[in-house]
């Protein structure tokens, strides 16, 4: 049964097509891999979904209502969290902090409760020395923390928006348990990546973006091998 889909999903910008007619399902429980050369229109995909802009056409359904219209904020309250790309931790706050924001703007927690959950969260996650300031962090923690946030919000839905990117191989497979072991929570995740190893490895289903319009879907196995995904994105890596 899917937890989110989107039927005939259209975005403009001007006179450009950012995506156009996207139809997608997220089932419960899986991890979607959505992938695609730049400029394909996966993070708008996901900013549609996620409210931070509205689809010119289309709709949008999670858990069947329907949240077209729906502002991001009461979007997160209904259970669609995402990561960015380019993360911006707030200055002046410590690690933790960063991470009570997802609970005390997501879920409206009481601060007690939010530090709580962030501590938890922060553990799950392999992070310690949760008060320092976040000038003294790694590339990987950053990310670390920045999935934290998200998952402070107490999604239903996650998206994970190139959160493998800058990461060497060891870093890269720490990330990869971690995943892992947030889908064993009963997660549902929609992980973008240009990374296909991670690709092959977390994903259930893929579905190949490309200018903005949906050309393969299925197991990574066989969007590998079509022919339309070789030509538009993987060339030689496939």
């Amino acid at each position: 049964m899917e937890i989110l889909k989107t039927e005939r999903l259209t975005r403009h910008f001007g006179g450009l097509a950012a995506l156009s007619g996207v139809s997608i399902e997220f089932r419960d429980n899986e991890i979607l891999g959505i992938i695609g050369p730049n400029g394909a229109g996966k993070t708008t995909l996901i900013n549609v979904i996620a409210g931070i802009y509205l689809p010119t056409e289309g709709k949008i359904f999670f858990e069947g209502q329907d949240i077209s219209g729906v502002p991001a904020h009461r979007r997160c309250h209904l259970g669609i969290g995402r990561t960015f790309q380019l993360v911006r931790p707030l200055p002046g706050l410590s690690l933790v902090e960063n991470v009570m924001v997802g609970a005390l703007f997501g879920k409206g927690l009481a601060q007690k409760e939010a530090r709580r959950k962030a501590e938890e969260l922060c553990g799950f996650l392999g992070l310690a020395d949760l008060d320092r300031d976040i000038g003294r962090m790694t590339a990987l923690e950053i990310k670390k923390m920045e999935i934290a946030h998200a998952l402070a919000t107490q999604p239903k839905l996650l998206f994970l928006d190139e959160v493998m990117a800058g990461l060497n191989s060891e870093e890269t497979m720490e990330m990869i348990d971690l995943v892992r072991k947030i889908h064993r929570q009963g997660m549902t995740i929609g992980i973008v990546e240009h990374v296909m190893r991670v690709i092959r490895e977390l994903t259930d289903r893929v579905v190949v973006l490309d200018w903005g319009e949906v050309i393969a879907e299925g197991p990574y196995g066989e969007v590998s091998n079509d022919p339309k995904v070789i030509t538009a994105y993987l060339g030689e890596e496939a």
